[in-house]
């Protein structure tokens, strides 16, 4: 037997115990807004930026088309392959070293300093690990240019206070270490990020697969290694996307830091592409440099989220 229960004035009536059903119209009018935003603010200026790949343009006057010209003369182009050999540099500052560092310190933190000295530590090394994601990549560099800096750089007299001159360098203008030292700076700039993601997939382990390990006489090592890894593996595959996407589209630093210099020694293709469009004002060249960087991207991020729900669904 149905029961319908009338409600308010409006005469609307459901099943007993049954919240109205939705129009499913309804949903479509919450993600209006974000997708007139996604198609305004990425999908047309991509499409507008593919059109330009094709022509040659300074920016001024009608574009003219030119076809694949821009593509293949980027292919043949060394400048280029050089920016992208330092952008593979990058993904192992931003993404690799840290994804690894980050792991490992998030476990201890977790594991380890949790247990024995407590949450408010763990908190606050946690702070202070992620402070540099909260600061301005454009104030990082400039404090990074004052700390490397040739003649009276900290880490230069530090060397120095301590017996070291003979390891003084320009870390910045030497070409055989410029690229080094923007990499150190990448990796201290993003190690919060995979600490903090880490340490939020950590919340969600059972206790008691570490409390069963240790009582069987597992070590912090082995525990790592046989719960730690394969329960947070979604984490690590999120992480490494993301940070592989960022170390991909590298623009800030390199900016404030080298502007790609000494020699070209730092130039990545973002930064390539920004002094092709304004500097050099190819702009058709430029949008073809950017249009293959996004494609690169856009390949690397589906990649990831294959790789995410495959691991989701075996977590």
């Amino acid at each position: 037997m149905t029961v319908t229960v009338e409600r308010g004035v409006t005469g609307r009536k459901t099943q007993a115990g049954r919240p109205p059903r939705r129009p499913r119209d309804s949903y479509a009018l919450f993600l209006l807004p974000g997708v007139l935003a996604f198609l305004a603010i990425i999908v047309l200026p991509f499409v507008m930026n593919t059109y330009v790949s094709f022509t040659d343009w300074q920016g001024v006057g009608s574009p003219g088309w030119t076809g694949l010209a821009n593509y293949r003369e980027l292919m043949d182009d060394s400048e280029f392959w050089e920016s992208f050999r330092h952008s593979l540099f990058m993904v192992v500052a931003m993404a690799a070293l840290p994804t690894a560092v980050g792991l490992v310190l998030a476990a201890a933190l977790f594991d380890y300093i949790g247990k024995h000295f407590g949450s408010r530590i763990v908190a606050v090394l946690r702070a202070c690990f992620y402070l540099p994601q909260v600061l301005p990549i454009a104030v990082a560099g400039i404090v990074w240019s004052w700390i490397l800096a040739p003649t009276d750089g900290s880490l230069n007299e530090l060397l120095k206070a301590i017996g070291l001159s003979s390891w003084r360098q320009d870390w910045l203008g030497d070409p055989d270490i410029a690229l080094y030292s923007v990499m150190g700076v990448m990796v201290w700039v993003q190690l919060g990020f995979p600490l903090v993601v880490f340490m939020a997939g950590l919340q969600r382990v059972d206790p008691q697969l570490y409390e069963a390990a240790e009582l069987d006489g597992a070590g912090w090592w082995r525990r790592f290694w046989h719960i730690t890894l394969p329960q947070i593996r979604p984490e690590i595959y999120v992480v490494l996307t993301w940070c592989t996407i960022a170390a991909l589209k590298v623009f800030g630093a390199v900016y404030v830091l080298t502007k790609g210099g000494p020699g070209g020694a730092t130039n990545v293709p973002s930064y390539f592409s920004f002094t092709t469009f304004f500097e050099k004002t190819q702009v058709g060249y430029g949008a073809a440099i950017s249009t293959v960087l996004t494609v690169i991207i856009l390949a690397l991020s589906l990649i990831g989220l294959k790789l995410q729900t495959r691991a989701e669904g075996k977590a």
